[in-house]
């Protein structure tokens, strides 16, 4: 994955993020209203942390965000346009929210992931995340079931399992 750029989203990013997040989750996307109170509570000493990925045209083809309290942390969201999915995107984004999850000292990453994206789950499996339970109806409103999986002592060094 050669010419990614991570970096932090921020307000203006908004409308390029549910660009993409209306076209990979149509069903149940989250609105303007929910990235601007997430983005409000990223700052130095906030509970979030969210990334966006841009191309070298400076194009927004993924984003993450994490919620930390305490030793807590839960995935909150993430993304990567589905033109340059199978390309390792993903697991920098999910590096960068296992390695900001340790930094804030957390000793447990908690997600979500729908019962039908094996894709995701994979991922997540790679990571070391096992499912912990379900969560029935989470996703709506097409009543999909979570698959609740955890990831224990999220590490600094966390590595992409696809480059070692």
């Amino acid at each position: 994955m050669t010419a990614i750029t991570l970096r932090p989203m921020r307000w203006w990013d908004i409308e390029p993020v549910m660009e993409l997040e209306l076209r990979l989750f149509p069903e149940d996307a989250w609105s303007r209203g929910m990235y601007w109170s997430e983005l409000a509570e990223a700052h130095p000493g906030g509970t979030r942390h969210y990334t966006v990925a841009t191309d070298p045209d400076g194009a927004v083809v993924g984003y993450a965000g994490l919620m930390t309290i305490g030793a807590e942390g839960d995935v909150q969201t993430i993304a990567v346009d589905d033109r340059i999915q199978g390309r390792g995107l993903g697991a920098a984004l999910l590096t960068d929210l296992v390695e900001e999850s340790a930094a804030r000292g957390c000793t447990e990453l908690l997600l979500e992931v729908r019962v039908d994206n094996l894709r995701a789950q994979r991922l997540y499996e790679r990571f070391g995340f096992r499912p912990v339970g379900v969560r029935r109806g989470y996703y709506q409103p097409a009543n999909v079931d979570a698959l609740v999986m955890r990831l224990d002592h999220p590490t600094h060094d966390a590595k992409d399992p696809n480059n070692g």
